[in-house]
């Protein structure tokens, strides 16, 4: 962090501008950060009562200089405050404290919601041919309590999920497609009965995959020719299972367009721009970025970031212009499970994502001085001098701050359907 261009400070000596690095423990200070600018008399007042002599700060990085020792007025000569149990600012930091505990009560009771849902969308794959009635019943079932949550709630916070939260890969995809499709649909504000359509047909979206051998599907080198041709028939495969299994038009069209892409480059058909059913255009979005995402082969993977500043500078003419700007509005620029490196240096990942304020996401910070169980997570939504600075790879990340913010292999989402509720996450 630079500590070979600090200088220290008395207290009195303290001044608005200062870029300040406090030696405490973060739980003994009510402050987000352990470094930061001083911007108030009462920042400097709630520092002086730490029971601190001396502070380190950054002449480099301050916007003002102190003055000199022992030059402090007769106000500022009293001595500091001496640091009580109850002392406000503690106090603060107590709050500060209980509300990342709920969140992440919040964000282990989010984690269950997402694998029972997997679980569900496992059991309709299994069930579908043998069962196809009760099965979409289901499924059915299923798309309109998403559907109604997403809805309902005053606001969507988007989580992502870690890489072992059960047994049901396979399913994340679907899942994911599904997810973040209705994201976008109740941004733009679709009538609710195309809104619940497109939930069923972006849930059903790669049924004709079961027609596909394995050996293709899981291949890690690239597909050749014949193969490539034999893979993209599971379109025309799910829309022949979708007929027979009585799916609705809608359910069809999306089942057969989520390929298809803005500029006719994609398949079955080579359709282009509004020949493409707007439910379909919506769907290829959040397909196509899982995919870049969460590829066969993991190496291969792009991270969130990557994948949407992919997709929005070299693959724009793919999509919808309209609809690629709702998806990045909704997602933000640095999507969940991104690495990042905030403006005041601390590095973290990007946990959650309020789609209200998408600039402004709950970051998980590395602190080697805090358990990584009980590991920070800072609201950036409340911390208007700090911003996101940059996107990080996770491969270039110390060992230690990598096993500590434990960066997702498989990236999965999930929204909290009680945004706006209890949890002040969705502040």
């Amino acid at each position: 962090m630079g500590d070979s261009n600090n200088s220290y400070v008395t207290v009195d000596q303290l001044r608005i501008g200062l870029y300040v690095y406090l030696d405490l423990k973060w739980f003994e200070h009510p402050f987000a950060f352990n470094n930061f600018k001083i911007k108030d008399e009462e920042q400097i007042q709630v520092i002086r009562g730490l029971g601190l002599r001396k502070v380190r700060y950054d002449p480099a990085r301050s916007d003002a200089r102190p003055p000199p020792e022992g030059a402090a007025t007769a106000e500022e000569d009293k001595p500091a405050e001496p640091v009580l149990k109850e002392h406000p600012a503690l106090a603060a930091k107590r709050a500060l404290i209980e509300k990342i505990k709920v969140q992440r009560e919040a964000a282990a009771r989010i984690e269950g919601a997402f694998v029972d849902t997997a679980k569900t969308i496992h059991n309709v794959e299994k069930n579908l041919l043998s069962n196809p009635a009760e099965t979409i019943k289901q499924a059915n079932v299923l798309v309109e309590q998403i559907a109604d949550s997403i809805l309902s709630a005053p606001e969507l916070a988007i989580h992502v999920m870690g890489d072992r939260v059960g047994g049901e890969e396979l399913y994340f995809h679907s899942l994911n497609v599904t997810m973040l499709s209705l994201m976008m649909a109740r941004d733009i504000k679709l009538p609710q009965e195309v809104f619940r359509a497109l939930g069923t047909g972006a849930l059903f979206h790669d049924v004709g995959l079961r027609e596909i051998p394995a050996k293709i599907l899981m291949k890690l080198e690239p597909l050749t020719q014949a193969e490539k041709n034999y893979y993209e028939q599971h379109c025309q495969y799910g829309v022949d299972m979708g007929q027979r299994l009585h799916f609705p038009p809608t359910t069809l069209a999306i089942i057969r367009e989520h390929h298809e892409m803005y500029d006719g480059s994609g398949y079955p058909r080579g359709l282009k721009g509004d020949a493409i059913s707007l439910i379909s255009r919506i769907v290829a979005i959040p397909n196509y970025y899982d995919r870049l995402c969460n590829p066969v082969n993991v190496a291969n993977a792009l991270t969130p970031h990557e994948a949407l500043a992919t997709m929005f500078a070299k693959l724009r003419a793919k999509f919808d212009p309209k609809l690629l700007q709702v998806f990045v509005r909704c997602l933000g620029v640095y999507p969940p499970g991104t690495i990042v490196q905030l403006s005041n240096g601390v590095i973290g990942m990007v946990a959650t994502i309020n789609t209200a304020k998408p600039m402004k996401p709950m970051v998980v910070a590395y602190d080697p001085d805090i358990p990584k169980d009980e590991a920070i997570l800072v609201d950036m939504e409340t911390e208007g001098d700090v911003n996101i600075a940059k996107a990080i790879r996770p491969a270039q990340l110390p060992r230690e701050i990598y096993n500590y913010l434990s960066p997702r292999k498989q990236v999965s989402y999930y929204f909290d359907a009680r945004a706006g509720d209890k949890d002040p996450a969705k502040k």
